[in-house]
């Protein structure tokens, strides 16, 4: 943990060009903060840039050239469900703004807080006589929460609630209120009959079952969002055969021969929906950006990052859109998938 904490504060003085002086002090403060109680506190300023500078070395996206924008809620104080609870809801208001999305992070706890969820907002999945209803990808979620006692409306766009455990006290369910949540029904600029498939997203995709490891130091829950990829949604959570599924439908309405794959009949399903997606939210106000604009985004970060002096690390098979990646620069480059801290990872689910 030392060693990891020198390296940190050692990037953050240099990066935010404080004096040497402060950073010897501020070494031995954390050292014997390790030393008396086996880990350390950082401060608010060191919190933030922790925050984003692991967004800059999240390997698997391409909107890192926002990397500085992201706002912190420092909630590591609270300790109670039902205050944890309230950020969360804070944290959903102030990322949502109406639409104009702001990458925003709350931090809780370094050591007792987990958020059971995948993320803040997701939809419930029901395993039915008739098949799945609504997002498969929940549904083992969605049995948790029911044996938490939770009772969905069986839809398929039912919000799940939030699950929060603190320390090792039971879970603890809450229901968003439906004023939090902004959502965008999808339609069509050209097709009439797109009303009828009943289809709609959420605004923000605020990811909370990851940690961030900033330092040595790792925070269990601390859900974050930036703003939509347009792909996201219309290549991936509405199209996939696993998630919703829906190009078959688009295609029949479509009048296309779906019994040739050399018709290219997904393909053609998937460019509607992409931009119906994008089309929709645009129309709402609600932030987006397509993956073309955000592939020139992403070698603008590259740019930045070259002048900064810092290599861009990277995983090509996420960097790449899944709609049309060779028409992008970055399905023509290597990138060295080498992993950085400070950094968001992967963690065992909680339950």
């Amino acid at each position: 943990m030392l060693n990891e904490a020198v390296d940190f504060l050692k990037m953050y003085y240099v990066e935010t060009e404080r004096p040497e002086e402060e950073l010897m002090s501020r070494l031995a403060e954390v050292e014997r903060g390790i030393e008396e109680h086996g880990f350390y506190e950082h401060t608010i300023d060191e919190l933030q840039f922790g925050a984003q500078v692991g967004w800059r070395n999240s390997n698997k996206c391409i909107g890192r050239l926002f990397w500085q924008t992201m706002q912190l809620l420092d909630q590591r104080e609270l300790r109670d469900e039902q205050d944890i609870f309230h950020a969360l809801l804070e944290h959903i208001e102030f990322a949502t703004n109406g639409g104009r999305i702001r990458p925003t992070i709350t931090v809780f706890s370094q050591r007792d807080v987990r958020v059971w969820n995948h993320q803040l907002i997701r939809y419930a999945g029901y395993e039915t006589a008739d098949g799945i209803v609504g997002d498969p990808d929940s549904v083992a979620f969605t049995q948790k929460c029911e044996q938490l006692g939770w009772q969905g409306q069986g839809g398929r766009f039912d919000v799940l609630p939030l699950v929060i455990q603190v320390e090792d006290r039971a879970p603890q369910i809450f229901d968003i209120p439906a004023e939090y949540i902004l959502e965008v029904p999808i339609r069509h600029p050209e097709f009439e009959w797109f009303d009828e498939l009943g289809l709609k997203w959420y605004a923000v995709p605020m990811i909370s079952s990851m940690k961030l490891e900033i330092g040595g130091i790792t925070y269990a829950a601390a859900p974050f969002n930036g703003w939509y990829m347009g792909t996201e949604i219309g290549a991936r959570n509405l199209a996939d055969d696993y998630r919703y599924n829906m190009l078959p439908i688009i295609a029949e309405k479509m009048g296309l021969n779906t019994s040739s794959n050399s018709s290219l009949w997904k393909d053609r399903a998937l460019v509607e929906l992409n931009t119906a997606v994008l089309y929709s939210y645009k129309e709402d106000e609600v932030s987006i950006v397509d993956h073309h604009t955000a592939a020139q985004q992403f070698k603008r970060f590259e740019a930045n990052e070259q002048t900064a002096g810092r290599d861009v690390t990277g995983n090509w098979t996420w960097l790449i859109p899944p709609l049309s990646p060779a028409t992008t620069h970055v399905f023509h480059k290597p990138y060295n998938n080498e992993r950085k801290t400070p950094n968001y990872f992967y963690q065992k689910a909680p339950y």
